[in-house]
């Protein structure tokens, strides 16, 4: 849940990067890390796992107007793809405000991306809450890929509820930073029906 701080009048939102293992969340936090380094964005941290890693770092600044007189400010995460760690999602998933699902478009990864879309929700579930209640982007991610599947069967395996999709190539920076736009909207848009809410 987005949180307001009054001291600096800002309000923190987290994105989740969530996927299977070596689906391309790393990459695209990476590329945007590199492309924000001329607006100092936050340190890029990692935390280690054996095989995998989560990453962490603040986007800063972004310029995206105000919502409740408060300047959104974005903090963007990955979770380790691995179901070994799926405690680790689980910690990582609580207070998320949106989520972009990183999906990969080898014809292999088909099961594990509907895998841990499932994981996703039932996770969420643990939280008591419902995976149609927040902001999500499909990134069908591997475009490039010799052989990738069509971005219609990953469409009939994954997006059957219509939330909005990019593709991409993330190791190349395709379709990365237009993703992000994407979710940064979407969360934007649902803190703007809180504020209605609020007022009503």
């Amino acid at each position: 849940m987005a949180f307001l701080n009054c001291a600096t009048r800002e309000i923190d939102c987290k994105i989740v990067y969530y996927g299977p293992g070596f689906s391309g969340k790393t990459t695209n936090l990476e590329v945007l890390h590199a492309r924000q380094a001329t607006r100092r964005p936050g340190q890029l941290t990692r935390l280690a796992t054996t095989g995998d890693q989560t990453l962490y770092f603040d986007l800063l600044p972004l310029d995206l107007g105000e919502v409740l007189g408060y300047r959104t400010r974005f903090h963007l995460y990955t979770v380790p793809g691995q179901p070994r760690y799926n405690a680790s999602r689980k910690i990582i998933l609580q207070g998320v405000d949106g989520i972009v699902f990183v999906a990969d478009s080898h014809p292999a990864q088909l099961f594990w991306n509907r895998v841990s879309f499932e994981n996703l929700r039932a996770n969420l579930a643990l939280t008591c809450r419902r995976l149609e209640s927040i902001p999500l982007v499909l990134q069908y991610n591997k475009r490039d890929l010799p052989g990738a599947v069509s971005v219609g069967q990953l469409e009939q395996l994954l997006n059957t509820p219509g939330w909005p999709t990019r593709t991409a190539s993330a190791v190349s920076g395709a379709g990365v930073v237009e993703t992000l736009k994407t979710i940064v909207t979407a969360v934007v848009m649902e803190l703007g029906e809180t504020e209605k809410e609020i007022v009503r």
